[in-house]
């Protein structure tokens, strides 16, 4: 079964993302960004979800985190989801 790990933000408006991705790419630490701007609760670790599956999270950042080469790009997204918009930084998958 597919596993990964992953880092995300979680921000309401699309802009919002934009703007944080923005700053991400110019330096700006992904951990701290999260710690201060995400509304999920994975904020206090800096957006760590930790090890999930295949299937565990909502479709559309499931195949954003599985995708062929995920791994291998520094930032992922704005991804839309129902929850709103993430920022995803894969640490690692496998299978």
């Amino acid at each position: 079964m597919a596993k990964a790990s992953a880092l995300h933000i979680l921000v309401k408006t699309e802009k919002e993302a934009l703007a944080l991705k923005a700053k991400i790419e110019k330096g700006a630490d992904f951990y701290q960004l999260a710690k201060r701007h995400s509304m999920c609760p994975s904020k206090k670790q800096g957006g760590d979800l930790g090890e999930f599956r295949r299937g565990q999270m909502v479709k559309p950042f499931d195949n954003a985190v599985f995708a062929k080469g995920s791994e291998d790009k520094p930032l992922i997204g704005p991804v839309k989801t129902r929850f709103g918009y993430h920022l995803i930084k894969v640490l690692y998958k496998s299978g």
